[in-house]
């Protein structure tokens, strides 16, 4: 089953409260800090000799599925916007972009979402993580969040930079504080394969997210379920077409 989202946040609301020790560890409980995990190989260029997986094909994004992993797609005016991976309550959102050939645009994105955050009332902290530098943040969230002070929750930014493509990552709820519930989502940033393709492409346009045939077929039959009904295919006491799938 697949499940298409509207464009909002994409991000699931936030666990119970923990509070981020430094750069790197979470805190599990009283007294007990917990490091990140060692660096991962991935996320994979399409042109590497990549490990073979189960991987769900979005066109630029060939996102890992498994066990647990619910994989959604958020619409933005009718076109894929990001792919988010659901693990528990915690999510990991993807896009990938375009990149100069030469030098990255991590190091410039960072500084771009620490300025967006400060002026959203919020604050972040750049700190080591197992892709290399990543940012930790605290930003407003849309509904009052019980236990989080002034209303700011946690998230996580990953960014790698691969060849003519960089890949950004957003981890939010509870994964965002608790390193061995992060684990599984940053698996799955590890085995993301990028496809950037040969076509040329300004620096930071977004690469093309397609919607696998599964949720093509899946939409499709939705739209003929509606087709001749009195609201002429739009009923507004039903909710509109959504792509997900889980395992």
């Amino acid at each position: 089953m697949f499940r298409r989202r509207r464009a909002d946040t994409g991000e699931p609301g936030p666990g119970p409260d923990r509070a981020e020790t430094g750069p790197g560890e979470w805190e599990d409980g009283p007294g007990e800090a917990v490091p990140g995990p060692a660096g991962l190989a991935g996320p994979w260029d399409a042109g590497e000799d990549v490990p073979g997986q189960e991987r769900l094909d979005f066109g630029s994004l060939l996102v890992p599925t498994g066990e647990g992993i619910e994989v959604q797609v958020s619409v933005v005016e009718n076109q894929p916007a990001w792919v988010t991976v659901m693990h528990g309550d915690s999510g990991l959102q993807l896009q990938a972009f375009a990149a100069p050939k030469t030098g990255g645009l991590w190091e410039d994105v960072r500084l771009e979402i620490a300025a967006e955050v400060a002026n959203a009332g919020g604050h972040s902290e750049e700190a080591d993580g197992p892709f290399g530098v990543e940012v930790h943040a605290q930003i407003a969230s849309p509904e009052p969040v019980p236990g989080a002070a002034g209303g700011l929750h946690p998230v996580r930014f990953l960014g790698v930079d691969g060849p003519r493509w960089f890949l950004r990552g957003v981890i939010s709820g509870p994964a965002a504080r608790r390193a061995e519930i992060a684990a599984p989502l940053e698996q799955v940033f590890a085995d993301v394969v990028v496809v950037r393709g040969d076509h040329p492409a300004p620096p930071r346009d977004m690469l093309e997210i397609q919607l696998p045939a599964e949720a093509l077929q899946a939409l499709a039959d939705e739209a003929a379920e509606r087709e001749g009904n009195r609201w002429g295919g739009l009923d507004p006491f039903q909710r509109g077409p959504e792509i997900t799938e889980t395992r």
